[in-house]
């Protein structure tokens, strides 16, 4: 799906809610917020271990280099981003206005470079490297609709 149909799936939701959350009481409101945060952080949590971008397609995968005195043993292919994907990393922030799932500190510099594809240096002192677009943060279709889900269950009942 392109980014121009999402932002209209996004703004249609964000119409169809906003007066049904008009309606209810800042606590509520609060609540229900932090409950779609959650849901929603356990989206992108469940792509990420998925190692997949949003539009469904994989992540690029790691550089591989030589490490010298390796020879002979096993590497394991470890998944990218196995401790940026936790709850303490990936945190939600959530009032009756806004809910938002992102990185903070240190971590988010590291998201940022990966989810655009920027350059940086792998350690201090290193040569700067260009790392591929691996999105870790983005909507999909079911994003949307957990979204609307969630809204119709805690406004229901």
């Amino acid at each position: 799906m392109g980014s121009a149909e999402m932002n209209n799936r996004l703004e249609a939701l964000e119409n169809w809610a906003a007066g049904l959350l008009g309606q209810l009481e800042p606590a509520s409101r609060n609540k229900l917020a932090r409950s779609v945060g959650q849901a929603l952080r356990r989206s992108q949590q469940h792509r990420i271990i998925a190692q997949q971008n949003p539009d469904g397609t994989k992540y690029a995968p790691r550089m591989q280099r030589n490490l010298r005195g390796k020879q002979g043993r096993v590497m394991r292919k470890v998944k990218m981003f196995k401790k940026l994907r936790t709850a303490s990393f990936l945190k939600v922030q959530a009032d009756g206005n806004a809910t938002s799932v992102g990185f903070t500190g240190r971590i988010a510099r590291i998201a940022r470079v990966h989810q655009y594809g920027l350059r940086d240096r792998a350690e201090r002192g290193g040569p700067d490297v260009a790392y591929e677009k691996r999105e870790l943060l983005g909507f999909t279709d079911a994003d949307i609709d957990l979204i609307r889900d969630d809204l119709l269950k805690n406004l229901i009942s």
